[in-house]
């Protein structure tokens, strides 16, 4: 029996079911100007960057960042599973290889997960519970954008996969995240510090899923961040709530094989930050905000294959009364497979943003457009499809936008001569596992 027990062991082991696992993604690679200095970049560098509002990243990353994921499993005799999980991110700018302060260095997931539980029955038969620091299972993105449709995380606990009906699946949590960044400080308590100056954001949820559909309704509570002044004659929210349908296609639009995504998203006070959910303590109470996100992916021939993505968003209210941010991105990622090692990479993105701040910190009112079209020879391993890697890719990118941009006070575009009809080269890897 001891010997069977051990064979069934190393079993599990050799199937991923027991056992240590190391998960990885990363991005390293250099972004120069024509004047052979590191240039601006980033899917965020656009005065819409601020709020969400990402372009095309192929070609337009100038950073090195890596997340190490370490997992370990286990079974046990009764049937049950546990799972723990932790995970390093590691972010810097500087090409060095020694970064000294320049550099972010972060335990991201810190988490235990236990599904299969016997003692579990009926709605919560196939159901698995988890506590701790984590990014939410069900996120999702558009990659070539750098931009989640929507991003759940912090520390708290929630159960996955409750079975209410046969065809009506739901997830129940509750994240906490710390609004450190925003203090308390009002006009009665200007000098107010410590840790009473931080505030925290509690993030309740219900995320259900109806075959491809999906909806997911959040809740948001801060206490005390009613009490902080924002700025042009406002103060914060402490409360807000957020929604979103989404629909997950197993082809490309109905009229192709590949996928697609499309999700309509909405949030007031707190919840007006529509994508990273209760991360953003400057929102007022009467911040509206709507954001349409889509993508999808196909073969166009045996040998080319494209993704068009949409990103748009429109708000109002946000962090001033009567200010709006309305912004769009359309961005198309194209492939052709030259040979099972290589293949040429292109890449298109426009944006139009049209934003009155009102003030708010400072920030200038603009309206205009930009674009970028990218290059990029492309070595793999082996090619076939979007999301094979490693890569290693050369690349050169045009960028230019509306001179009126430049003014906004708050993005890359107008600083240290980057102010439009850029050229800009490089050389990056892209790895995950």
């Amino acid at each position: 029996a001891d010997i069977e027990e051990r064979l069934a062991r190393v079993e599990r082991q050799a199937s991923g079911e027991e056992g240590f696992s190391f998960n990885v993604y990363a991005r390293s690679g250099l972004l120069i100007g024509e004047d052979g200095k590191s240039a601006p970049g980033g899917p965020y560098l656009t005065p819409a960057g601020g709020n969400g509002g990402a372009v095309g990243r192929l070609g337009n990353e100038p950073d090195t960042y890596s997340e190490a994921i370490l997992n370990y499993r286990m079974q046990f005799d009764n049937g049950a599973k546990a799972r723990y999980t932790t995970m390093l991110a590691h972010g810097t700018n500087s090409g060095n290889d020694w970064v000294g302060d320049d550099t972010n260095l972060n335990v991201r997931q810190v988490y235990a997960e236990f599904s299969d539980l016997p003692s579990f029955t009926g709605a919560f038969e196939n159901a698995s519970i988890w506590a701790g620091k984590r990014f939410d299972r069900n996120n999702f993105d558009i990659h070539w954008l750098d931009s989640d449709v929507v991003f759940l995380a912090g520390t708290g606990g929630g159960v996955y996969d409750v079975q209410l009906a046969e065809n009506w699946k739901t997830n129940f949590s509750l994240y906490g995240r710390s609004f450190s960044d925003y203090p308390v400080i009002n006009r009665e308590n200007p000098g107010l510090d410590g840790e009473n100056s931080d505030t925290d954001n509690l993030v309740l949820t219900s995320n259900n899923y109806f075959g491809n559909w999906q909806v997911m309704v959040n809740g948001m509570s801060a206490a005390d961040n009613d009490e902080r002044d924002i700025g042009v004659g406002q103060t914060a929210a402490d409360t807000g709530w957020h929604t979103m349908v989404a629909y997950h296609g197993d082809s490309f639009f109905g009229i192709g094989d590949g996928n697609f995504k499309a999700a309509v998203l909405h949030g007031q006070g707190l919840g007006a930050e529509v994508k990273g959910l209760g991360s953003n303590g400057d929102l007022t109470d009467d911040a509206s905000a709507t954001r349409l996100a889509l993508y999808g992916t196909t073969y166009l021939a045996p040998q080319w294959r494209i993704a068009p993505a949409i990103l748009a968003e429109t708000s109002d209210d946000r962090f001033a009364s009567g200010d709006s941010y309305d912004w769009a991105t359309l961005n198309v990622r194209l492939a052709n497979e030259i040979n099972q090692n290589f293949e040429m990479q292109y890449e298109a993105s426009y944006q139009w943003m049209d934003f009155e701040p009102q003030g708010y910190s400072g920030r200038n009112a603009v309206d205009g457009d930009y674009m970028k079209f990218t290059i990029a020879p492309t070595f793999k391993p082996e090619v076939g499809g979007f999301w094979k890697r490693p890569e290693i890719r050369l690349f050169t990118t045009y960028s230019d936008w509306d001179e009126s941009l430049n003014s906004y006070g708050a993005s890359s575009l107008g600083s240290d001569g980057f102010t439009g009809g850029e050229f800009t080269f490089g050389v990056q890897t892209e790895v995950w596992f």
